[in-house]
């Protein structure tokens, strides 16, 4: 036994030292291919696979923009990080595909007099720098692919290795070495299917980072004359789809996403996002076609998770046809679709809100795009400061409708002998009760769970009917949509103006504020209504003042912001009947002649007769008078930019009246430009200093009036507000 144990130990001893590193023997070679091959890369091109389906797996496209080629998140360190291999850790799966590739060159690679034996070190290299890559760690990985060129320039997969060195290029930013490398690459003959697909793929991606949009299109034309690989080649058709739309190649772009749901191999999201896009290039003629389309998507259970974009377009759909009342259903629907992403509810609500904004229902559309800045996370994107400034100026309309609508209806109360007002406050007692009861009921059966998803068995009820409140479920529904869209509101008066507090602050001092909590001993007091209506002229005087100055705001906000001109003219020619006072009347004439210059030469010439017949010498009848007036230096560009420059350092040099020269002649040159109110500004200061604060205060004034809901207006009024403490 003892001799047979030392013959064991002795044959593996032979068999370990035959099989070294350093020895190029026929059994060391065959040894260490073998173990690098099918132990040490195997479980590394596993962990590597694993790493890369939970990349496709995880990945969030947005839709609504051109598809990267590429689908990889780059962490913005990845840019920045040294040539450190260790710089970054890698994580996961790709961690362990780097530690296997990492111990099969350390552990088997037999590079002898400067030669590799080992056949398949060069794929542990390939391996080891595609895992770094997809760490977000470029560098390292470029030069593990550069590695391979360098001392495998013959190896079997050296094409690929130089796609993968050109793909670490350009997510380095180095766009013109990767096309260069690439090019040169599609030069040899013999190259399989697969390489030439993945290298016309790569050119794409780098053309498209250096905004060659053609160039990009050509290569990806190229990459799906084969179908080497499946999931790439359905995303490079889709992309070609996106980008003919951006040149307006309608009939292309359907043609590739009809080839994207043609091909069985396709994942099955760009099959359902290709009928989506083509809805999206749909014209007049196939829109009834694209209806039943959609409804037939809908209806399918395997288009579940895709149901807030179907819903959505089906809505976009349905307004083409002038289905409103469908569309708003459509697109209420996509909000509250289980799949619903945080993206989609955005512009499913903007969609809502565009709507009742061209509607004119403003506070409506506000309470939708609360609803988009509530969950927005892209806050600095351009579409959503765009909705900022949208919703800002929807704050100053719904608080100056509010105001007039409010003075109106006291101005109109004041109007009415004693009888009319009897019977005006008693028609209001009666709606106030039908409204307390509503909402009782209301909030009854919202708090005791019926229709409330988070209690409800659903259990039938045999309180139900025909009219909404005989059916306890739709009241709890309805309350809750109600709660999702305007929060907790109390019920009086102008519930939709969420800040009462900037309503109030611009109500007259000594008017009736409506706004206020009334007791509940008084909610129904015919006596405690009429003894709130304003008796003394002052205090109907102010709350003239305050309706006319509501009105002419909205007049110059509808005409300036929101460019709705019949509105606008609605409001002027409104104000004109209530005052005939200069301050409104011959603003708002002006403003008339504008508004009409488009639709009505009669009644434009109308209003312009008013200014120039009856106020000569006006700022206004000037700029009628020379509408084409040109300086020399407006034929530059930038010259209010630097014609304000100019006279700004004039007021730096305590020059009051060139400034209020200037400012005046500039003021009528660039009259629409968004420069004038700061023109206005500057010559006020300027008369503050040369006329004193009586002037100041009138130029501030003229300000509010002419440029509200700008910066130089609101700056104008907290200087009045100072002037007047």
């Amino acid at each position: 036994m003892k001799i047979a144990s030392k013959i064991f130990v002795t044959l593996i001893l032979v068999l370990v030292v035959s099989c070294s590193t350093k020895k190029d023997t026929l059994i060391s070679r065959n040894f260490h291919t073998l173990t690098t091959k099918y132990n040490v890369l195997f479980n590394g091109e596993e962990s590597f696979n694993q790493g890369l389906a939970g990349i496709n797996a995880s990945y969030n496209d947005n839709y609504w923009e051109i598809l990267p080629i590429e689908p990889l998140k780059i962490e913005e360190e990845a840019f920045t990080i040294a040539q450190d291999t260790n710089a970054i850790k890698a994580t996961g799966p790709f961690a362990l595909a780097e530690e296997k590739s990492v111990k099969a060159i350390q552990r088997h690679s037999m590079n002898i007099k400067g030669r590799e034996r080992n056949r398949q070190i060069d794929d542990a290299y390939l391996l080891l720098g595609k895992a770094r890559y997809y760490s977000s760690r470029f560098v390292p990985a470029i030069e593990a692919f550069n590695y391979v060129i360098e001392h495998y320039p013959s190896a079997s997969l050296i094409s690929e290795t130089k796609i993968w060195q050109a793909k670490t290029q350009l997510r380095l930013h180095n766009e013109e070495q990767a096309i260069t490398s690439l090019k040169h690459l599609l030069e040899k003959e013999d190259l399989k299917k697969e390489i030439v697909e993945s290298a016309h793929t790569a050119l794409a991606m780098a053309y498209m980072a250096s905004d060659s949009i053609q160039l990009a299109i050509d290569h990806l034309q190229k990459s799906v004359r084969t179908q080497q690989h499946k999931h790439q080649h359905a995303r490079n058709l889709f992309i070609l789809g996106q980008l003919y739309r951006t040149q307006q190649k309608i009939d292309s772009s359907n043609q590739s996403f009809d080839k994207v749901i043609k091909y069985k191999k396709s994942p099955y999201k760009y099959v359902i996002h290709s009928q989506i896009e083509k809805a999206k290039n749909s014209s007049k003629d196939n829109h009834s076609e694209l209806e039943h389309v959609f409804s037939k998507l809908i209806r399918n259970r395997d288009n579940r998770p895709f149901l807030d974009k179907l819903y959505y377009q089906s809505g976009n759909i349905a307004l083409k046809l002038n289905k409103e009342t469908e569309a708003m259903e459509f697109f209420k629907k996509s909000i509250h679709a289980t799949s619903a992403s945080t993206q989609q509810k955005s512009l499913s609500y903007q969609a809502l809100g565009n709507y009742y904004f061209d509607k004119t229902h403003y506070i409506v559309a506000g309470a939708y795009y609360d609803s988009i800045l509530a969950i927005a996370s892209d806050e600095n994107s351009k579409r959503i400061r765009k909705i900022k400034r949208k919703r800002a100026n929807l704050d100053d309309v719904i608080t100056q409708e509010a105001i007039a609508s409010i003075n109106d209806s006291i101005l109109e109360v004041v109007s009415l002998d004693k009888e009319g007002r009897i019977a005006y406050f008693e028609a209001y007692i009666e709606k106030l009760k039908i409204a307390d009861e509503v909402q009782k009921t209301a909030q009854k059966t919202y708090t005791t769970g019926f229709g409330n998803p988070l209690t409800s068995t659903n259990k039938p009820t045999s309180a139900s009917g025909k009219w909404y409140f005989y059916n306890v479920q739709t009241i709890g529904f309805g309350a809750q949509e109600f709660q999702q869209i305007w929060g907790n509101r109390p019920l009086e008066d102008h519930w939709r103006v969420s800040n009462k507090r900037i309503l109030q602050n611009n109500l007259p001092e000594d008017s009736t504020d409506t706004e206020n909590e009334i007791e509940d001993s008084k909610r129904y007091d015919l006596d405690f209504y009429l003894s709130q209506i304003p008796t003394e002229q002052k205090v109907i005087d102010s709350i003239k003042m305050t309706r006319n100055k509501a009105y002419f705001n909205l007049g110059i906000i509808y005409k300036e912001q929101f460019k709705i001109a019949d509105i606008a003219i609605y409001k002027f020619e409104k104000l004109l009947t209530f005052s005939h006072n200069k301050q409104w009347k011959l603003p708002s004439n002006y403003h008339l002649f504008k508004l009409y210059a488009a639709t009505s030469q009669e009644r434009s010439s109308f209003y312009k007769k008013e200014v120039l017949d009856n106020y000569p010498d006006s700022r206004y009848a000037q700029i009628i008078l020379n509408p084409n007036k040109v300086l020399e230096q407006a034929a530059s560009k930038d010259a209010p930019e630097k014609i304000y420059a100019t006279t700004y350092y004039l007021y730096k040099d305590q020059k009051y009246e060139e400034v209020v020269t200037k400012s005046t002649t500039s003021i009528q040159l660039f009259n629409g430009n968004a420069i004038v109110p700061k023109f206005e500004l500057l010559k006020a200061y300027s008369i503050s200093k040369l006329e004193g604060k009586e002037a100041f205060k009138e130029a501030l004034e003229f300000i509010l009036i002419n440029y509200p809901n700008t910066e130089e207006a609101h700056k104008a009024s907290e200087i009045i507000n100072q002037l007047k403490k």
